[in-house]
């Protein structure tokens, strides 16, 4: 399962396609704990790392914080490369991922959060149409409904 938008093709991670680019790419210990994870629970393929190819180059990775709870609610989270940092990376596929949890069923909410300094990240919240709803220990939260419903506090 790939997801494909305009300029990138999306792949869930998996040890096949992991051992295929880690010498090309800077994964972080939440991939290798993903992994893991997913062996041990095949229901969170999908729920975890993807990574974002331009070109057949892995050029960031975003995904969710584990499978939608049973407020059918998600986290994501999103890295690119500093070197394709500022071009719409982001946004692009995170707007393609929120799309895909939303298409679900599973999801009625979005959730993120980001350091307050990194307005980086902060406007591709807000390009995706996410809301603070609180800040607190250097940290701004974000939701995105996917209903009209209420705000988190």
């Amino acid at each position: 399962m790939s997801i494909r938008t305009e300029r990138l093709v999306l792949t869930p991670c998996a040890k096949d396609l992991y051992h295929m680019i880690k010498d090309d790419y800077p994964c972080g210990a939440h991939i290798m704990n993903y992994m893991q994870d997913v062996e041990e629970d095949p229901e969170l393929a999908g729920w975890g790392c993807w990574f974002a190819f331009r070109n057949g180059r892995v050029i960031g990775d975003l995904g969710f914080k584990g499978k939608p709870s049973p407020l059918r609610t998600v986290e994501i989270g999103y890295g690119f490369l500093p070197e394709v940092r500022n071009t719409g990376y982001a946004t692009e596929s995170a707007r393609a991922l929120i799309g895909w949890a939303f298409s679900t069923g599973k999801v009625d909410k979005i959730l993120a959060e980001c350091h307050k300094e990194n307005q980086s990240s902060i406007r591709v919240l807000e390009k995706l149409g996410f809301e603070s709803f609180r800040e607190g220990d250097g940290l701004i939260f974000w939701q995105l409904s996917g209903k009209t419903g209420t705000v988190l506090t």
